[in-house]
């Protein structure tokens, strides 16, 4: 029996009542003969696709793709027999969809109440947390209710750099910055390309800072990873989830929102492996069930719309964190670190113009193949 995330009794419970929402971080792995994964796919789980090509169930799955020879990952709230060859994936839990909660501060006291369990659950857990600090609030919410050591990562003239240390001097905290270089990326590249199992630029854009961050966290004694991630997902952090444009299918702030969420599953496995490379364990507080369930009950006033995204997430981060934090807008990672940016560069230098389809990915590939020396830890 290997289950990743959880005691095994809290799965067997919520598979006999159907409870999507336990009160977990996320689990994966196998329990009596059969894999699970929770219902947001917080833990990466995957499957052989041939598996009558093996013989031992054991030998059928695993947690990293690159395990496996042919590997698809089993989707989120679905379990499968290993017992059975042939057995296909059934899904074992959905999303929950409640009513909005009709009282404002109602709703505000169940989000403030559920992020906090979800920080004091993670300060519980025996490891030492560092907090991958950006200077926003998903991040700086977390930093302030784990009490952890803040890191940042970027080049030395990058948005996050600047905004990180603002941040840290108005919350009385001390900052650790980890500034790059050109020649970080290029080392860094094979290593996130191999352990998320993804070439595509968007993706190494975005795992790039974390292990690049998760780096320097463990090589100072670290053993877990905090990060912010979730919160644009599930309160509204998007704009296409206000312009309601030709990114969502959903026609309207709150189905939008919903799609986000459910689309988590597809991102976070990213996440999850450009840390974990690093040898430390990711800790997502705001990827709670406890705040899950809560972000699901917010009424349309407190999603977002054209002056406000993440409202409900600012209004509770204001009781803890200076307004001019809570209550900033941040750039994605991979721009504000300027991660996206050196590697457009990178790629340019090598050859790769931007004239060529897809020319960040066509370099990653090639650094990955150019490569040869071991995956880290």
């Amino acid at each position: 029996m290997t289950l990743r995330g959880v005691d095994p009794e809290t799965v067997r419970t919520a598979l006999e009542r159907a409870d999507p929402l336990p009160g977990t971080a996320g689990f994966a792995g196998e329990l009596d003969e059969t894999l699970v994964r929770d219902v947001l796919g917080r833990v990466p789980l995957y499957v052989e696709t041939d598996r009558d090509s093996t013989t031992e169930p054991g030998s059928r799955w695993a947690f990293e793709p690159a395990v496996l020879d042919d590997p698809v990952a089993l989707p989120p709230g679905a379990t499968l027999e290993l017992v059975e060859p042939d057995a296909e994936p059934e899904r074992r839990w959905t999303l929950p969809a409640p009513e909005p909660e009709p009282d404002r501060d109602a709703a505000l006291e169940r989000l403030s109440s559920a992020i906090r369990t979800a920080t004091s659950e993670a300060r519980a857990a025996d490891r030492d947390i560092a907090v991958a600090f950006s200077g926003g609030v998903d991040s700086a919410l977390v930093a302030e209710l784990l009490d952890a050591p803040l890191y940042v990562v970027g080049f030395p003239d990058s948005h996050d750099v600047d905004a990180a240390k603002t941040a840290a001097d108005a919350m009385g905290r001390e900052l650790t910055v980890v500034d790059l270089e050109p020649a970080d990326l290029e080392r860094a590249v094979p290593q996130v390309a191999r352990a998320t199992g993804r070439t595509n630029a968007m993706d190494v854009q975005i795992a790039l800072p974390l292990y690049l961050v998760g780096e320097r966290v463990a090589a100072d004694g670290f053993d877990a990873l905090a990060v912010g991630q979730g919160a644009d997902e599930l309160f509204g952090g998007y704009e296409k989830v206000v312009r309601l444009d030709h990114r969502v299918d959903a026609e309207t702030t709150r189905g939008a929102v919903r799609e986000q969420i459910e689309s988590l599953s597809e991102q976070l496995p990213r996440d999850v492996h450009a840390i974990e490379a690093t040898g430390l364990a990711p800790v997502a507080p705001l990827l709670h069930d406890a705040v899950v369930d809560a972000a699901l009950r917010l009424p349309d006033e407190l999603l977002a719309d054209e002056t406000e995204r993440k409202r409900a997430l600012r209004l509770v981060a204001a009781d803890s964190l200076p307004a001019e934090i809570a209550y900033r807008e941040k750039k994605a990672v991979q721009y504000g670190s300027l991660v996206a940016r050196e590697l457009d560069r990178l790629a340019r230098q090598a050859g790769y113009k931007r004239r060529i389809d897809d020319h960040v990915t066509k370099y990653v590939q090639s650094l990955l193949e150019e490569d040869t020396d071991p995956p880290a830890a």
